[in-house]
């Protein structure tokens, strides 16, 4: 597990205080397990009622908001412009399965100073609260310093991960390619079937119009896939 760096909370005597608010039990457990491994950070609340959020960020006197980003997020924005209306100093940091929602652009403007997608690595959890906690803004793997650079990011992140129709895990299994890994090593790494593998390269080389793995990772470097725009 990687220790937490470099976190600052609100009054320095205390651990960074963290709310959870996320309508599936599983993920809501699993997160807090997560941040509870962390001598720096405090789950001082949860919970699954959006309406209960705003008074349980005042009560907890919440450092950060971990919050969920559903595929229709206006439960989250309204949930994130009451946050801001009501003049709680907590910092929001929404999780979300994608990248290509337009509201995620509205999330940002309504106050939220972190982005993190679902997919991403324990660690990325943690140094995203690191940085929103310095007083930056933290947009999928990157910290910026105000919300127009974020949503440039965001924006050029859609972009990306938009112009070739690919899947989240088309993405990781490019990435698995790229860097050399065999179709069983793939299958044990994402504990998927080869059959399973070999069905997602298959979509993956029809949408690039390639026929190899070779093609597929020069098309790859050529147009800085997954890495980057």
């Amino acid at each position: 597990m990687v220790p937490l760096r470099n976190v600052q909370a609100t009054d320095t005597n205390q651990r960074v205080r963290i709310v959870i608010a996320d309508d599936r039990p599983i993920a809501r457990d699993g997160l807090r397990w997560l941040i509870e491994t962390q001598s720096k950070l405090s789950v001082v609340g949860t919970t699954g009622d959006g309406s209960e959020v705003v008074k349980l960020v005042h009560e907890r006197r919440a450092d950060i908001l971990l919050v969920d980003f559903p595929s229709c997020g206006r439960p989250t924005l309204d949930t994130l412009r009451e946050i801001a209306d009501s003049g709680a100093p907590v910092r929001p940091i929404v999780l979300a399965e994608r990248v290509d929602n337009p509201d995620l652009t509205k999330a940002l403007q309504f106050g939220a100073r972190g982005m993190l997608l679902d997919e991403s690595p324990t660690e990325l959890l943690f140094e995203s609260i690191c940085q929103v906690m310095a007083g930056r803004y933290w947009i999928v793997s990157d910290h910026v310093a105000n919300t127009a650079a974020g949503i440039r990011i965001l924006e050029a992140e859609r972009r990306r991960r938009t112009a070739f129709g690919l899947t989240p895990r088309e993405l990781e299994i490019i990435r698995a390619v790229v860097t050399g890994h065999r179709n069983k090593e793939i299958a044990d790494r994402f504990s998927i079937s080869e059959n399973t593998v070999k069905s997602h390269l298959t979509s993956i080389f029809n949408k690039f119009g390639v026929s190899n793995r070779v093609e597929l990772a020069l098309f790859a470097a050529y147009h800085r896939i997954p890495e980057g725009p």
